[in-house]
């Protein structure tokens, strides 16, 4: 026996192993032992900054399941997920706070042996239709994908067969009877001969031909199989069969954008009248937030449509801003474009709530989108070119949603497992005199279990909307309503003319970022004199002669390294 390092006892093994035979005595362990212990399990578990993170967890035993035994085909997926619950859409290679959707999702399609988690995201052509980043939550995104089938047709791809290694012919030795070892070898066409004159002719019938496998009546139910396996914070809606050249992202003709907001101390007709000069292309890049990663040069994007709508019912259970004598009711803007930059949407609300507060003119956003002067010809407005963005804090993520990704009806042909079934579900009322289709079994194959599921959250949803209103019922019982001093449009105020509190300090203003989240501070300062970005040129070149360059150094290293050999 040895005792180690932690008090562990060991048995020496001849193959120079040592197996642990017994648990540690913590009792018996001093004060500097435990805090040694402690720092020695810490380093064990901390993460490896340069480890990179498994996009499936593999998990041993079972029997190996071959992929290419089985046709593949190219669908749509259509999906949605609560963005507040996952560190945004896209997968990413390094280790993340809280997992991420498609990480998630293709876990999923893995357990399922829908595809295969050896090859990854690239193995089965995995494309994304609209990124959405950490908090954005979406109802409607897609992405397209190659999966397991068990239809063989123009659109799949048919099982690999497994390869016939043909092995050399080696001249048989065949001996006549009471020949000696030194008879010569036979050539493979004289060994048939001989062979044929000693066996009798097989004259019986041959085996009636096997039947061939008939062929499935239906696809996989990848809308069940995969909600299953999913959390349901992410819920697949319905798929579609697509061609093998489709794009979840080139493919799609627009993408619809949502973002909610509460009125409260808001002029929403100026906020839609600064909406209005989003329509059409204009150069957004005051608008966005730019990733100098992807040296974009381009930001011209197309606005098909912007408008702002009531949203019913109101969510003010208990009427007490209405009380109080200011607006409540919930809005939505519906952005509709053909594509968008990073961050655009975000950074749009961001500035359409100065202008609902009075804080910034509508004519803002023809003004931060003036960047080379072309805007007054679309604006008949005298507007200064603003060519460097000014600095200022998107809106928050909470409320934003990707509602839509629209694609042209020859490209997908959406439908969920019920499409299938309910089919039968007719036939079933057809054959049935009375009509009644209550029968067990009807409900669990209509598709209406994933919308009992859905609505279930909602209803939580709008109990938890009811309780927060009976908490503020409460508390306006015996603490003040603040001043409000927003919208300037009602109350009559300016940036300059905010009165001073009673001792003759500056009020904390909140200017509203969306989802409930204030930027407060005593003063305003106009977006135009602000500090100014660097110039999108300035900020790519930097990047390209600083992260840039590594990047590119780091990745011919690891070239030359696999093309020698060298580790």
């Amino acid at each position: 026996m040895r005792v180690g390092r932690f008090g562990f006892r060991y048995r020496y093994l001849p193959s120079r192993a040592y197996l642990p035979v017994m648990a540690p005595n913590y009792d018996a362990w001093s004060k500097e032992e435990l805090i040694a212990r402690l720092i020695d399990v810490e380093q064990r578990l901390k993460p490896n900054p340069g480890q990179k993170k498994s996009l499936f967890l593999s998990t041993p035993g079972g029997n190996p399941f071959h992929f290419q035994r089985h046709p593949r085909r190219k669908i749509a997926v259509k999906f949605c997920y609560s963005g507040w619950e996952y560190n945004g859409l896209a997968f990413q290679n390094d280790p993340t706070p809280l997992p991420t959707v498609e990480e998630v999702l293709f876990r999923a399609f893995a357990k399922a042996r829908l595809v295969d988690p050896d090859a990854g995201l690239d193995g089965c052509g995995w494309e994304r239709c609209g990124r959405t980043d950490v908090g954005v939550s979406a109802a409607g995104q897609v992405v397209s994908l190659w999966v397991r089938s068990v239809f063989q047709g123009p659109d799949t791809e048919a099982p690999r067969r497994p390869e016939l290694v043909e092995a050399p012919v080696q001249p048989t030795e065949v001996h006549a009877e009471g020949a000696g070892k030194e008879s010569s070898p036979v050539t493979p066409g004289i060994v048939e001969e001989v062979a044929f004159a000693f066996t009798e002719l097989d004259i019986s019938p041959p085996d009636p031909p096997s039947e061939p496998p008939r062929p499935p009546d239906r696809e996989l139910q990848y809308v069940a199989i995969l909600n299953r396996i999913l959390p349901p914070t992410i819920r697949v809606l319905a798929w579609s069969p697509v061609s093998p050249s489709f794009s979840a992202r080139f493919n799609c003709k627009h993408r619809h954008y949502k973002y909610f907001f509460s009125a409260h101390g808001l002029d929403v007709s100026l906020m839609q009248r600064a909406a209005d000069y989003l329509v059409g292309e204009h150069d957004f890049r005051n608008l966005s937030k730019l990733d100098p990663a992807k040296q974009i040069t381009d930001f011209r994007r197309r606005i098909l449509s912007a408008q702002i709508n009531p949203v019913e019912p109101s969510p003010d259970p208990c009427n007490i801003v209405k009380q109080a004598g200011h607006d409540d009711q919930l809005y939505v803007l519906d952005l509709v474009g053909n594509a968008f930059l990073y961050h655009q949407v975000r950074h749009v609300m961001a500035v359409l709530f100065l202008v609902g507060t009075g804080l910034e003119p509508p004519s803002i956003i023809p003004t931060l989108m003036n960047i080379d002067g072309s805007e007054p010809a679309t604006t008949s407005l005298e507007l200064p070119i603003v060519d460097r963005k000014p600095e200022y804090q998107m809106a928050d993520a909470l409320p934003l949603m990707l509602w839509e990704c629209a694609f042209s009806g020859s490209d997908v042909h959406w439908q969920s497992n019920g499409d299938v079934n309910d089919k039968l579900v007719d036939e079933e009322r057809a054959s049935n005199s009375d009509g009644k289709t209550d029968r067990p079994g009807t409900e669990k194959h209509s598709g209406t279990g994933l919308v009992r599921q859905i609505h279930s959250v909602y209803q939580r949803s709008l109990i938890h909307s009811a309780l927060e209103g009976h908490f503020l019922s409460a508390a306006v019982r015996y603490h003040p309503i603040p001043p409000q001093y927003f919208p300037f449009s009602r109350t009559g105020l300016a940036a300059g003319t905010i009165p001073r509190l009673p001792n003759d300090s500056l009020p904390v203003i909140g200017v509203p970022l969306g989802g409930g989240t204030y930027r407060r501070g005593v003063k305003y300062v106009p977006l135009l004199s602000r500090k100014r970005l660097d110039h999108v040129d300035v900020a790519n070149a930097r990047w390209r002669n600083g992260k840039g360059s590594r990047h590119e150094n780091r990745e011919a290293l690891i070239s030359t390294t696999e093309a020698t050999g060298d580790e």
